[in-house]
């Protein structure tokens, strides 16, 4: 069931002041935050932010008020998240943000998705009899962790649409780590989840007292985590990519058996990415490319379903569901089989896309029956190309990543759609000692067993679900939408466009609808409120919906309205935050 916990801003930013001047040594009281109070919903006419932590929201908001646009908005709520949501993204992850230019009406991603070290191996997470290594052993150790991205792709965000220096949006970040903030309940809840793979680092003596984990409402200092902000704030990112903190970012890597070396870092840099576009119900889609197997799979699955006109059945029917479930498998087939770095392999993004092959995949699909058969298709007909791959079987043994999403929009028409990551909650578990950062666990994106399109290779990146997208009407930006929750975002987003474009529902109730998800003919999750007696039908059709419901994604969104306000929505299955900017004789 989602939650539906409300925080006061009000209340949390003057608890901050206050806690600055207690003792930060020792537990401090628990300040009592009142949930109930906070709105998940905003509106604004200069401007707004929606993110996963009401903190991070603040900051982002500020720095519209104070004439900052929507990318310097981003930069400095990255930075508050590696704070507030260390668990979910930081610098020591990387992530996809997708950028709408207000005044060159363009759209570009910059990509800092981690890459593998060059000691990295195709055979690295395979034991030594060549079978793979269980999921939860190779995704805390070394030889997970990417070279991270985050930071760089702040800096080129600056770089090239930014209007506040990197020193002045890292600000509230340092100071939220030098003087500490009260933990709300997805932190707590995360900490206490976490403890076996937290205990093994120096997150060990951040995240816990007296060895065990702090609570709900507990001051959270990281003094470690706040020099580092500000050797970055001083040095600017290379101190990271070829300092100290490099250095120490390395060692760490092979302490826990990974090859990592500063010349890894030292040689990463982001991608300039075009989006992948498509079209559905008249509006214009712009999402996610490889390697990123989100907007393809996003778009294919739309093209899918766009015949079976889905708002003829009612949004919580069987058969709305049961198209749902029939697409989502046949994409997924296709993920698994054709999706990677496009450095690297050949990605039919042509053939996966083109007419002639959505009809193909429609014709699977039927409204009395489940398929029961379902393989990937053959998108290589319509290509002028050939696969550079096997095909490979991989253990169905890893649990999906969080991550967390956020999105901006400001007065001066700019737009941010951010998805980014360290992967599973907390990445490895590996905190950089006397550096107070949280390192990725995205190498285990790769598959376990070589030769498919996502094998390891030295310097290529992990496939990715990430779908950070923004929808247009007639060219102009009116929805922002993204989710966290591993190969569950795609379906995130899927859904939500559903929900808004096909059953016309107001955008939070879009978001709330409870949601589905299946990869494959024997895993399903769903969400609660979605009706008993139509999972049973589902399943007396072949699904294998199970007896207990789950929350999946966590989507932060941006109505953009034609008189040019805004509408920002915060999932409730987190505690997030959408607040609205409006300048009284400002706006220009």
């Amino acid at each position: 069931m989602k939650r539906t916990l409300r925080v006061t801003f009000t209340f949390l930013l003057s608890a901050l002041l206050l806690l600055a001047t207690l003792p930060l040594t020792g537990q401090a009281k628990k300040p009592g935050v009142d949930y109930e109070k906070y709105s998940q919903v905003d509106v604004g006419k200069d401007g707004m932010v929606a993110t996963a932590h009401p903190l991070a929201s603040e900051i982002g908001a500020e720095v519209l008020r104070k004439g900052g646009n929507a990318i310097d908005a981003a930069v400095a709520i990255q930075f508050a998240l590696t704070v507030v949501e260390p668990m979910m993204s930081g610098i020591g992850g990387g992530g996809f943000m997708m950028v709408y230019d207000g005044k060159t009406k363009e759209t570009t991603i910059v990509n800092s998705r981690e890459r593998a070290p060059a000691g990295a191996t195709p055979d690295m997470f395979l034991d030594e009899n060549g079978d793979a290594i269980p999921f939860g052993k190779r995704a805390t150790g070394g030889t997970a962790v990417g070279v991270p991205g985050t930071l760089k792709g702040l800096e080129t965000a600056l770089d090239m649409w930014g209007t506040r220096p990197l020193q002045q949006l890292i600000g509230p970040a340092v100071k939220l780590a030098d003087k500490g903030f009260p933990i709300e309940s997805v932190l707590a809840e995360a900490i206490a989840d976490n403890e076996g793979k937290l205990l093994r680092s120096a997150a060990k003596d951040v995240f816990f007292k007296n060895g065990d984990p702090l609570q709900e409402g507990d001051l959270l200092v990281q003094k470690d985590l706040a020099k580092t902000l500000k050797l970055i704030r001083s040095n600017g990112p290379d101190v990271f990519y070829e300092g100290e903190v490099a250095e120490a970012l390395a060692e760490t890597v092979q302490e826990f058996g990974g090859t990592m070396e500063v010349s890894d870092l030292s040689n990463y840099d982001v991608t300039i990415d075009e989006p992948i576009w498509g079209d559905y119900k008249g509006y214009t889609i712009a999402s996610m490319p490889p390697p990123s197997s989100g907007g393809v799979f996003l778009l294919q699955m739309l093209k899918m379903l766009d015949d079976f006109d889905l708002s003829q059945y009612d949004v919580r029917s069987t058969e709305k569901y049961h198209l749902l479930a029939e697409a989502m498998h046949l994409a997924y087939a296709d993920r698994a089989a054709y999706a990677g770095d496009p450095e690297f392999v050949n990605v039919p993004l042509k053939g996966l896309l083109h007419p002639d092959y959505i009809k193909e995949r429609q014709a699977l699909i039927s409204l009395e029956e489940m398929n029961t058969n379902v393989t990937a298709g053959d998108p290589w007909k319509y290509e002028n190309a050939d696969a550079n791959y096997q095909a490979t079987s991989q253990p169905n043994d890893r649990t999906d990543g969080e991550t967390t999403h956020f999105t901006v929009a400001d007065r001066w028409g700019n737009v941010v759609s951010y998805t980014t990551t360290i992967e599973q909650v907390f990445g490895t578990g590996i905190m950089v000692p006397e550096y107070g950062f949280m390192l990725n666990n995205e190498l285990t994106d790769f598959d376990a067993v070589p030769g498919g399109a996502n094998e390891v290779q030295p310097n290529k990146r992990p496939l990715s679900s990430m779908t950070p997208t923004i929808v247009f009407d007639d060219d102009r930006p009116v929805l922002t939408v993204g989710s966290p929750g591993g190969a569950t975002i795609i379906t995130s987003v899927l859904q939500t466009i559903l929900h808004t474009i096909d059953y016309d529902m107001e955008l939070k109730a879009a978001i709330e609808e409870p949601r589905i998800y299946t990869n494959s003919t024997s895993s399903y999750r769903y969400e609660e409120e979605i009706p008993a007696a139509v999972i049973s039908q589902l399943n007396d059709m072949g699904h294998q919906f199970g007896t207990s419901p789950t929350t999946i994604g966590n989507v932060q969104s941006i109505q953009i309205n034609p008189d040019g306000t805004f509408k920002g929505v915060a999932d409730s299955s987190r505690n997030g935050a959408a607040i609205g900017v409006d300048l009284k004789g400002k706006r220009k």
